[in-house]
């Protein structure tokens, strides 16, 4: 039986069209909680998303938080390295009735066994700082997290300007040394960029997603203009790769780079120049790049993303910890494995 707080109800399932409504029509929805990512999760290996929702005696969601759990391993050891990750944050109606609503919803999901996600995190992708007693009553512990935002209202000319010198000089060179950015329009490109990735990920010793996630995103989400794969291609071989997420006015910065052996190629500068200045001649406001690290910790990536330009912003994470123990059991381990990789 659903539990009731007043004539808030907990649910863990939404018809489609409510579900879209709310999304769509709330100024911090993402494309993170919409149906459409959902249903790419429950088709990727090693996901498994769930939805939790607290609507009204209309049944008009009010509060919406769509976690995936997330496991690295496969069993015996899934529950060592399982996670629920809610990569879009909370999502609530921006009024005293949303907040409440919230409130239901994170009690509700607290009290439910998490028998094998370690902890669960909140990826903010907006500034919640006016959710954060919700949030941290619930046992969420908030941790700064940065990230880097360009505005794509700005003139194609102003977006090349705040590029700082080097960029403009990896772009130029990229561009005069012959490497071409296309769009995939088929799975053998995202096997493609999918390789691009595991070379990536293996050399930092980094867990890649399984190849199923790009696949269902490619399936799902390119024919409603939800997904755009980028390949960077130079003397016929694909060096680097590009999933971008587009939802309302803001493309995210999902997966990807370039191959290192060809470093002094810029094909990771090439291939956001593009990002940016198509995003720019189609009208959408902001390029998200997808997270820079946390404060005052050296990171490579985020080192890339400052030449751009963007606006440094930090809506950091939430994290409860469900099973203490196990976590430091993962974490030791994760550690070996990097070592002995």
């Amino acid at each position: 039986m659903n539990p009731f707080t007043g004539s808030l109800q907990v649910e863990r399932e939404l018809e489609l069209p409510q579900w879209r409504a709310f999304v769509d029509a709330n100024p911090d929805g993402n494309i993170f909680h919409t149906p459409e990512m959902f249903e790419v999760f429950s088709q990727a290996a090693r996901h498994r998303p769930t939805c939790w929702a607290v609507v009204d005696e209309s049944s008009c969601p009010l509060a919406l938080l769509t976690p995936v759990e997330v496991s690295v391993l496969a069993r015996p050891f899934h529950p060592l390295s399982s996670r629920a990750v809610a990569y879009g944050g909370v999502l609530c109606e921006p009024s005293a009735r949303g907040r409440q609503a919230l409130t239901t919803l994170m009690q509700a999901y607290s009290r439910h066994p998490h028998a094998t996600a370690i902890f669960t995190e909140l990826r903010n992708q907006t500034d919640v700082a006016d959710l954060q007693p919700i949030l941290e009553s619930a046992g969420y512990h908030y941790e700064g997290h940065l990230n880097y935002l360009i505005d794509l209202t700005q003139s194609e000319e102003t977006l090349w300007r705040r590029i700082n010198r080097s960029g403009r000089q990896g772009i130029r060179a990229a561009e005069i040394k012959g490497v071409t950015v296309i769009e995939g329009t088929s799975e053998d490109h995202v096997d493609e960029g999918y390789e691009v990735l595991r070379g990536i990920y293996a050399r930092t010793r980094v867990p890649l997603a399984d190849r199923s996630l790009f696949m269902a995103a490619f399936r799902l989400l390119t024919p409603r203009g939800m997904l755009k794969l980028l390949l960077a291609r130079y003397e016929g071989r694909t060096i680097g790769a590009v999933f971008d997420l587009h939802y309302k006015d803001r493309i995210f910065g999902w997966y990807g780079g370039a191959d290192r052996t060809f470093h002094g190629l810029a094909a990771n500068e090439l291939l956001i120049w593009h990002i940016i200045r198509r995003g720019q001649e189609q009208g959408m406001v902001t390029f998200d790049f997808g997270g820079a690290g946390k404060p005052g910790v050296p990171y490579g990536p985020r080192d890339f993303k400052a030449k751009f330009g963007g606006e440094l912003v930090n809506y950091g994470r939430n994290t409860c910890v469900h099973a203490p123990w196990r976590l430091r059991i993962a974490e030791a381990g994760y550690e070996l494995r990097r070592r002995l990789a």
